[in-house]
């Protein structure tokens, strides 16, 4: 799949409409009971990149972005504003936010992930587009120092240890996020006169698993 590691201008998404979906089978059985089932083990999002356009600058810059990305055939990288932080939307990354695994003497790579809690319930969700620069490790409680004790691939969202964690040590992380997408149409329709009058084109955009 081809992917292009460039971030959709975040001040074009900022204002777009969007969020997770998830695929539900609901069978009705003749007692009016329901069977539900999901095939999807990860939700997948949505946005419309069209609702923040506010200017024929914008409309140009989304058009050189689209050129560029060739429609659907390469991804690239989304800031979704409602859900961009490892912790609270409102503070910056810490060290502690996220849980994400236990040292075993061995390993020493550790996949990023964001885990949502809600009414006892959780869901652990992938991280594999991490922001250079804004990744934060801790150790059991110690924060570590990026090059020196671990190194972070951007492109991936896996942690490498310099030296592999001891037995039943915790490894928490806080970061910043892109979601990886692609535009879910090859075409672009856009109108000078409509865009006066207050329209604005609708440009879907889907995250794509990587």
């Amino acid at each position: 799949m081809g992917f292009h590691e460039v971030r959709f201008p975040a001040n074009l998404s900022f204002g777009s409409l969007g969020g997770p979906e998830r695929r539900t089978e609901i069978v009705t059985l003749a007692n009016g009971y329901e069977e539900r089932n999901t095939p999807w083990a990860h939700s997948r999002r949505r946005y419309d990149a069209g609702v923040s356009m506010r200017s024929l600058d914008d409309v140009a810059e989304l058009i050189a972005f689209f050129e560029a990305r060739q429609g659907q055939l390469f991804g690239f990288r989304w800031k979704d504003w409602a859900d961009y932080r490892s912790g609270q939307a409102t503070q910056a990354p810490g060290f502690e936010d996220q849980l994400i695994g236990q040292g075993d003497g061995v390993t020493r790579s550790f996949q990023l992930t964001k885990t949502y809690v809600s009414g006892g319930s959780s869901y652990v969700r992938p991280i594999t587009k991490p922001v250079a620069g804004t990744v934060c490790l801790g150790l059991q409680g110690d924060r570590q120092q990026e090059g020196i004790h671990f190194d972070v691939d951007t492109t991936t969202g896996i942690l490498s240890f310099e030296v592999p964690p001891a037995m039943n040590e915790t490894i928490t992380a806080g970061y910043e996020f892109d979601v990886p997408v692609r535009f879910d149409i090859d075409r672009i329709q856009t109108s000078v006169a409509s865009f006066h009058a207050g329209e604005v084109p609708s440009v879907p955009v889907v995250e794509v698993r990587v």
